[in-house]
């Protein structure tokens, strides 16, 4: 009698399990962005109401399953990038392409700030037309807007497949907190970005 009562509960769990995946898969949608140091782009995203989580990760290069010293030497083609789980009922895409924008030079080619290489490379990586179509009106704003005097590098290309970055790595502003925020402020992107946008 045990033995089923437990095999029902593992049942059950199971069920739950996975209609919450299917859930979830329904409900939230993705987003890709590349912005040099992923350690730098999860804070502001998992600040904004309706994103679910940041995930840092690699993509846009030429080998599998990449590890973090692979994809650091710029030889395998990856960015470091987040993905943006969000709740499109909440937050919209084009608050996401915003939020971005304010967050990056993207005006540095191949560079971000005191990080240096491919892999640090600013890049929009769209899931469907609908997103494609969004980043590319948001760039062409930006560039209007004359904000920056200089060309915008940012490219937008179909994302390729996601592959999540080490454990360490994920949420490293919250695990180590004084490492992070002396990183940002030596790196120089904290001060750009308070030049840059201090008016709005």
């Amino acid at each position: 009698m045990k033995s089923v009562k437990v095999l029902l509960l593992l049942l059950f769990i199971s069920c739950t399990a996975i209609e919450s995946v299917e859930i979830m898969e329904g409900k939230y949608e993705k987003a890709y962005f590349a912005g040099g140091c992923f350690w730098c782009m999860e804070p502001p995203f998992e600040d904004l109401e309706g994103v679910i989580e940041a995930t840092s990760g690699y993509m846009g290069g030429t080998v599998e399953n990449p590890s973090y010293e692979e994809v650091t030497t710029g030889e395998t083609g990856h960015a470091e990038v987040v993905e943006i789980l969000f709740d499109p009922e909440i937050v919209t895409y084009e608050e996401l392409l915003e939020v971005f924008w304010r967050n990056i030079d993207p005006t540095a080619l191949n560079y971000q700030f005191a990080d240096v290489g491919s892999q640090y490379r600013t890049e929009i990586f769209t899931v469907g037309s609908e997103q494609k179509n969004l980043a590319e009106k948001s760039k062409n704003d930006l560039v209007n807007s004359e904000k920056f005097n200089k060309p915008i590098v940012t490219a937008i290309s179909d994302a390729p497949e996601f592959y999540i970055a080490e454990e360490y790595h994920q949420d490293f502003y919250k695990k180590q907190s004084m490492r992070y925020k002396m990183y940002a402020q030596a790196s120089g992107r904290k001060g750009f970005l308070e030049e840059t946008w201090k008016e709005d």
